[in-house]
Parts: structure tokens; C-alpha cells; sequence
């Protein structure tokens, strides 16, 4: 059995652009997107680091055009998924944990959202993102289908003490 597809955790792209292009919100480069694309573990296998996720950041606007790379701890899962559940305008919800690229989104009155990137090493950009409107929803869905995807498989015992879980799909 091999590893799944890339799971889209975060696709957030103007309404309009979501319209053109192939139908799966893949436009044709029209409109300001932000996606999270969760592409597998980052050590399978190796206890330490099996429940570790790379994803990569893709961003597309008019002025900048950006591949980067982020690694995602099931506890930034938890908060992701946390986060979601309480973003009403003026909030914000954010996702990298401190460790290096950060994202952050502002939900504004106007429903728009504000998108943050910083990335220590390479860049830091802000632009805005016009939705459509049931997008917390949509990614509820999403963060579901990457945990079912790749599961949390490894529990931590003591401080820095692991072992594998009991569900552990061999």
C-alpha cells in the first residue's frame, strides 16, 4: 500500500478564480490564491518523526508566485481545527506553530480574508483572499480527510518518550 494523494488542507482562493480554469479551483492564474497541500509524513516510519506532516505552501497573486515548505505536527492540527471553530470577523486563525513559515488569516466584516505568510528565510508577503461563502465549512471537511489520510499513529508517554499506538495501521 502506498503513500495517499496530497490532501489540500487550506485552498483559499478568490470566488471568482475558483470559476475558471479545470472546475476544481484550479484557475487559469486570475485572482489571489493560498493553498496548504498536506503531500505526505515527513519520516515514515521512524518514530520521532512518522507523525510529522511536509506540506507545501502554494501562493499565487498578482505580484508573487511561491512554492515553500512547512512541516505540520498533529498538535498544529489541533489547533488549526480549534482555531476554525472559533473565527468570527476580526478574528484570526493561524497555522506553523512558531517553528519557521507561519500563515495566519484575518476573517474581516466585509468576509474577506486577509492572508499573512511569513517565511524567516525567504519572504513575507500579506494580500487579500474573497472566498466563497462556506469556506470554514469547507475546510472542516478538509482537515478531516487529512487526518484520514494520515492518521496520528504515535503517542508520546512521558516528556520525549514514544512509543508506537495500538491503532497503528502495519
Amino acid at each position: 500500500m502506498g503513500e495517499p494523494e496530497p490532501v489540500d488542507l487550506i485552498h483559499l482562493a478568490d470566488a471568482d478564480a475558483n470559476s475558471n480554469g479545470d472546475g476544481n479551483g484550479n484557475g487559469n492564474g486570475n485572482g489571489n490564491r493560498c493553498i496548504v497541500r498536506v503531500t505526505g509524513r515527513d519520516q515514515p516510519g521512524v518514530l520521532t518523526g512518522h507523525d510529522t506532516l511536509r506540506a507545501e505552501v502554494l501562493v499565487s497573486t498578482g505580484f508573487l508566485d511561491a512554492r515553500l515548505e512547512l512541516y505540520l505536527f498533529q498538535r498544529d492540527l489541533s489547533a488549526w481545527e480549534e482555531e476554525l471553530e472559533r473565527l468570527v470577523p476580526r478574528g484570526n486563525a493561524g497555522l506553523g506553530g512558531g517553528r519557521g513559515l507561519e500563515l495566519g488569516i484575518q476573517l474581516n466584516d466585509d468576509a474577506s480574508v486577509g492572508v499573512t505568510i511569513n517565511d524567516p528565510d525567504r519572504l513575507s508577503t500579506f494580500f487579500w483572499i474573497r472566498p466563497q461563502d462556506d469556506w470554514i465549512q469547507d475546510h472542516r471537511a478538509r482537515l478531516d480527510r487529512v487526518r484520514q489520510a494520515w492518521p496520528s499513529e504515535v503517542v508520546e508517554t512521558a516528556p520525549m518518550t514514544y512509543e508506537w499506538s495500538p491503532r497503528r495501521k502495519k
